[in-house]
């Protein structure tokens, strides 16, 4: 049985995470920053050397999650979890002998061309630019600057201490009923970053259990996180081909069944 550790698994992603593995002969074991009354995890502190090195102890793979997600954070607010506690979680799987870490990088990575201004990363230009893995990074903010240092890192481990690494590019996981929310509330920049970013529930869990268990021919694999949406521009052809990752989900066709419920009740 294979020993799976996922970090940050009190967020979105991580439920995604837990459902998708429950139920693939793998052993979870759950970490979050802080207790929670729903979910039985433990808490630990990523900037805690000590307690990260003894966390992983006995596990194979680590699906790292835990960081501070806010886009729009200063430096000093994420330099901690998403610099010094990503070393700290690296140095601990080559500590532990872990097989792979799969590391929650995102689309802020690379996605400054494309916003319409650089103090709007949740937004899109009218004709984005394709982006594939391969390409230099280009981050929006101080957060997309520190999953490029975590994409930088991994490549590191991999080449230096042969493990396995995944980068994901995870987009915007929203339900169904968030994605028709946004879309709504947003001005047309704001709606094509959603309508380009969209993560299904579903196709979370299926980028999730792909990156964990495919077995890869090169580390690390740099691969883009979202839904198979008509207006992306991230490339999803690399991560369907390195992981085998099947998104069935599209934003434009939730959006449009979105509007054609409400006609039909409009009519009625």
């Amino acid at each position: 049985m294979t020993n799976v550790a996922i970090t940050g698994a009190s967020g979105a992603v991580g439920r995604e995470a837990i459902e998708a593995l429950s139920a693939g002969g793998m052993s979870l074991t759950l970490f979050s920053h802080s207790e929670t009354e729903d979910l039985e995890t433990t808490p630990i502190e990523i900037t805690d050397r000590e307690a990260v090195f003894d966390a992983l102890e006995g596990q194979d793979v680590l699906i790292h999650l835990a960081a501070n997600p806010d886009p729009r954070a200063e430096w000093d607010a994420v330099s901690g979890p998403n610099v010094e506690g990503l070393y700290n979680v690296y140095a601990a799987a080559v500590e532990n002998d872990l097989e792979r870490v799969v590391f929650a990088s995102s689309n802020h990575a690379v996605n400054m061309a494309n916003t319409v201004s650089p103090i709007r990363p949740e937004s899109t230009v009218g004709r984005p630019d394709v982006v594939r893995p391969d390409e230099p990074p280009d981050p929006d903010t101080y957060y997309g600057v520190t999953k490029v240092f975590g994409e930088a890192l991994g490549t590191y481990y991999a080449k230096r201490h042969g493990l396995d690494v995944v980068n994901l590019r995870i987009g915007w996981l929203l339900t169904r009923e968030e994605l028709r929310q946004e879309c709504a509330d947003r001005d047309g920049p704001g709606e094509r970053f959603a309508r380009a970013m969209w993560l299904s529930p579903e196709d979370c869990r299926r980028l999730i259990e792909a990156a964990t268990s495919t077995t890869l021919e090169r580390t690390p694999a740099t691969a883009h996180g979202i839904s198979a949406n008509s207006e992306r521009f991230l490339s999803l052809s690399e991560t369907m081909l390195e992981l085998g990752y099947r998104p069935q989900d599209d934003a434009e066709s939730v959006l449009e069944d979105g509007e054609n419920s409400r006609s039909g009740l409009e009519t009625e």
